[in-house]
């Protein structure tokens, strides 16, 4: 009989490292307003949102990831030449084709393998389990997860649904091996049934100068879903990492909306004293971005701190969703 050989890797792995990257241009509420048929209060009332971030004009999407990387391999002390992988979450990448991730890898001096992961806002959380895999089965020593979107560039300036939610800026980690486990097993799944609820406004090979290539979001039913669904998931993630709340110093879920992460924080009767991550409040939703970016804050406020226990879980297009409990690592 034929052998084909497989490999193991490491027995466990971690988060070895955490960069960032936040655009300096710190949009208002009051900016949005000025074509938005809308209000500060309004906009607070219902999101939570007082600021967020926006891309420089010619900072782009490879721009922000490339930052962002250079910090995580900084933290990590993981040179670019020893990564196995590379994989960037986006679904702002101006380009099918060639994807981000090889451009990334490139720019890092590095000819991993590359690849992008297009799972809407729920990203980083399955890049992260994607990632941890690959170490786990010796396939990558090291693997660099970015999640990284540009979103100014396709939002509608008029739509109340849309205009003041989506923001821009990057987040990586670098995952390798660890003398304890710091990635969880990944609860994740995804409902196509409700593929409707974000999506874009035209297809892509129906553009046009008429109809330009905008997100749309039907927002209430995001928050008839998110908060109740994502309970469920988030339990599902903590069981399988042989966990109970009560384990948890640290909750982070995906930066919807505020409303979304207070009633889903209600819904999951998270125990007193666990830190929850409101990073949407100052940065916006930054979709794929938006799980490592709050870490970040929560890490240099102090409200967390490396080796903290914490539940991450997003959502988003698809619907997709995905969660793990992991260790916060060091930024």
């Amino acid at each position: 009989m034929t052998t084909i050989n497989q490999q193991a890797g490491a027995a466990a792995t971690a988060m070895l490292g955490l960069g960032v990257h936040r655009p300096e241009r710190v949009v208002t509420n009051d900016e949005i307003c000025e074509v938005l048929d809308s209000s500060d209060e309004w906009i607070q009332t219902r999101s939570g949102i007082r600021t967020r971030r926006y891309a420089a004009e010619g900072e782009s999407l490879l721009d922000m990831a490339t930052i962002a990387a250079e910090r995580a391999l900084k933290a990590s002390g993981v040179a670019a030449g020893d990564l196995g992988t590379v994989i960037v979450a986006t679904s702002t990448h101006v380009q099918h084709t060639p994807a981000a991730a090889p451009l990334l890898a490139d720019r890092l001096g590095s000819r991993a393998a590359a690849f992008d992961v297009s799972a809407g806002c729920a990203g980083f959380c399955h890049a992260l389990s994607v990632a941890s895999d690959l170490v786990r089965g010796g396939n990558a020593g090291y693997v660099l997860v970015v999640g990284v979107e540009r979103l100014s560039t396709f939002m509608d300036p008029t739509d109340r649904g849309t205009a003041f939610i989506f923001a821009d800026g990057a987040g990586a980690v670098v995952v390798g091996p660890a003398d304890e486990a710091g990635i969880g097993p990944v609860a994740w799944g995804s409902d196509g049934s409700q593929s409707h609820v974000i999506t874009q406004s035209v297809r892509c090979d129906e553009l046009s100068p008429e109809h330009p290539l905008f997100v749309r979001m039907e927002g209430t039913q995001v928050f008839r879903w998110a908060p109740f669904a994502m309970a469920d998931v988030a339990r599902t993630a903590v069981e399988r990492a042989g966990l109970t709340l009560d384990d948890l110093d640290v909750f982070v879920p995906h930066q919807a909306n505020l409303r979304i992460t207070e009633t889903l924080a209600r819904n999951l009767k998270l125990p007193e004293g666990i830190a929850i991550a409101r990073d949407v409040q100052d940065s916006g939703n930054t979709s794929a971005a938006s799980v490592p970016l709050a870490i970040d804050a929560m890490l240099s406020s102090g409200e967390a701190k490396p080796g903290d226990i914490a539940l991450l879980i997003a959502f988003g297009a698809g619907l997709s969703y995905a969660g793990q409990v992991v260790r916060l690592p060091r930024a």
